[in-house]
């Protein structure tokens, strides 16, 4: 199984560690459709119309790690899982199900490159 990451488990990101026993099958960008947040610490991915690409990269796990990986999302309470298209292959990806309103938006999708927007 694959997921695809946007966020703090990216590599060289703070979370990255938990997905060392994964395999990096490769980067990859989501199509329009997607808007990221700045919690602070970590993002908030959420889908919306007239949204921007989502950057990030597909790893291909084992059960262990999804565990591993629902766990520090909070699954399915404040991340739910999604099932996207990507050059690998399906994969999850984690999006946010609590209210974005009022948090800053990141410009471009890029967590790792980020530009933010402060909210109004």
């Amino acid at each position: 199984m694959r997921v695809f990451v946007y966020g703090t488990l990216r590599h060289g990101e703070s979370n990255h560690s938990l997905l060392r026993q994964a395999t990096l099958l490769g980067l990859h960008t989501l199509p329009y459709g997607y808007c990221l947040y700045d919690l602070g610490p970590y993002p908030a991915a959420v889908q919306a119309a007239g949204g921007a690409q989502l950057v990030g990269e597909v790893y291909e796990i084992d059960r262990t790690i999804l565990r591993d990986l629902d766990e520090l999302e909070e699954y399915p309470e404040v991340y739910d899982r999604a099932t996207v298209t990507t050059p690998y292959g399906d994969a999850f990806v984690y999006l946010y199900q609590q209210t974005v309103v009022g948090l800053p938006l990141i410009v471009g999708g890029d967590w790792c490159g980020r530009i933010v927007r402060q909210a109004v």
